[in-house]
């Protein structure tokens, strides 16, 4: 029986199937190619001459490897720095890890930070509006806790800053987990579905993409869209101030270093409210075009629909069908094998170790975007908020 013989029905569900695989399959190719081609860029020169840097590092509790993540900014290959870091409570166990790194590097200028006040709900913010007082150079740099660098990362982010119509410069980052499979699987979200989103969003000409693992920007800047009061409410308060930088019509830049940031998750509750406090964060940011993300699944997408194929019963549709799914897992895996290679992977655990994982990971993001239309409130740092419509929460 010919396809135009099927019944109706029949036809119109394995189209839509065909359709499914299609789309599928053009994007994990695509996020393969713009992940591929981000690593296989070329490094680029910097001028010896940079301007002296203020590297503003926020800190809340004692967090697993925060003395190695730390010292790692204290080894920079750049003239002139200075570091402060913040806390808001004075007994914070990561000030001992601060007075460690004052004795070991007793020439490098770093500062301390000991205030509760308050500015808003973002406590995070709040910490940055106390310390950026003791900044004593033009140009910022703020850091996540859990980033971790190498020698030339300040001269990597910085150098940007040189072309005056570049108003802030972000970075890519990659996730090393702990042991935990919680972990593992965290760091899968990052590694596997989010950075290559955004490495996809770059190949394209996208520019609107800021993480707080790294914030660079001149302090004119930051105090032309209103200073860091400006976010003080906002949930993703890295988006919200790439926003207001675009808006005064300077670009946003992708630095070409890459850095690490550690991910721990000790079970299944502490992933779950960590991503669904992401999914809603998404969704608040883009509610329309969250509604499509669900097009960014590419192995859920591929397997329903190679079974929504299977409707039509004929040769040419099942043909298609293999061939898409083919391509689909082919590039999924060259996705999840691409930032382990060559990487610095835990010397216990082979590039493999994590394979198995990869349908958990993808069935757990389709999950997580489900759930996340039901509430618009996120845990975050012990406390519980709900997110209005502008991304400010309460």
């Amino acid at each position: 029986m010919s396809y135009l013989q099927l019944p109706y029905v029949h036809w119109s569900i394995a189209v839509l199937g065909l359709a499914c695989l299609g789309t599928a399959a053009c994007y994990s190719v695509l996020t393969l190619t713009a992940v591929l081609v981000w690593r296989l860029r070329r490094p680029t020169l910097h001028p010896r001459i940079m301007p002296p840097v203020t590297l503003l590092k926020p800190l809340c509790g004692a967090e697993h490897g925060l003395y190695d993540r730390l010292r790692s900014f204290c080894q920079q290959d750049y003239r002139q720095f200075q570091i402060v870091f913040g806390v808001r409570d004075p007994d914070d166990p990561a000030l001992i890890v601060v007075q460690r790194l004052q004795q070991e590097f007793p020439a490098l200028p770093i500062e301390v930070v000991a205030s509760p006040q308050l500015h808003g709900s973002n406590y995070k913010i709040s910490n940055l509006i106390n310390m950026v007082a003791q900044a004593r150079h033009d140009v910022l740099i703020i850091a996540d806790s859990d980033t971790f660098v190498g020698p030339d990362y300040l001269r990597s982010v910085t150098a940007p800053l040189l072309d005056r119509s570049v108003g802030l410069v972000t970075c890519p980052y990659r996730d090393v987990p702990t042991a935990r499979i919680w972990s593992r699987l965290g760091a899968m979200y990052i590694n596997e579905w989010y950075m290559p989103s955004v490495l996809f969003a770059w190949l394209f000409g996208g520019g609107c993409y800021a993480s707080g693992q790294t914030l660079c920007l001149r302090r004119q800047t930051l105090e032309a869209v209103g200073g860091f009061q400006a976010v003080t409410n906002h949930l993703a308060d890295d988006h919200r101030l790439g926003e207001l930088i675009r808006s005064t019509g300077l670009k946003i830049v992708l630095s070409p270093t890459a850095v690490q940031a550690v991910h721990d998750e000790p079970d299944l509750d502490a992933l779950t409210r960590h991503e669904l406090r992401w999914m809603r964060t998404i969704h608040k940011l883009r509610p329309w075009s969250f509604r499509l993300i669900f097009l960014t699944f590419s192995l859920p997408m591929a397997i329903a629909g190679f079974a929504l194929s299977a409707a039509a019963a004929e040769p040419m549709f099942t043909l298609t069908a293999r061939w898409l799914l083919a391509i689909v897992l082919a590039a999924r895996l060259g996705v999840h094998f691409a930032h382990r290679i060559q990487s610095n992977q835990a010397a216990d655990r082979s590039a493999l170790a994590d394979l198995w994982l990869v349908p958990v990971r993808d069935a757990l993001l389709g999950w997580y975007w489900f759930v996340s239309f039901l509430s618009s409130r996120i845990s975050w740092r012990g406390g519980e908020f709900n997110v209005d419509a502008d991304g400010i929460m309460h």
